[in-house]
């Protein structure tokens, strides 16, 4: 359960990253939209951390949480900020993507 727990505080990651690019793209009003919705997923992703930091080691945990926040950043950067997706950016972040499974198969 603690594992889907820092998948779901990763995922908020992304959201959260997602707000601030959607805030810049905005206009005065509704940009005010989006930083609360920063704010919220923000709040959530941390609770959901701490949460799951109380069964999985610290080191182990932020580091998934923060590579599925980058691997999710990534990929939503190109698919919705229309990012470049060179060979590099993308070899870079299958071995990222390689590591977190990693970590998660040597923790107990």
């Amino acid at each position: 359960m603690n594992w889907i727990l820092l998948i779901i505080a990763g995922l908020f990651e992304v959201a959260f990253a997602a707000c601030l690019g959607k805030a810049k793209e905005a206009n005065s009003p509704e940009s005010l939209y989006w930083y609360l919705g920063f704010l919220i997923c923000l709040s959530c992703s941390m609770i959901l951390l701490v949460k799951a930091t109380q069964n999985i080691p610290i080191g182990t945990a932020y580091a998934v949480w923060t590579g599925i926040g980058a691997v999710g950043t990534v990929l939503l950067g190109i698919l919705i900020f229309k990012e470049p997706a060179t060979f590099w950016r993308l070899f870079f972040l299958s071995t990222l993507i390689a590591s977190i499974v990693g970590l998660k198969f040597v923790s107990n």
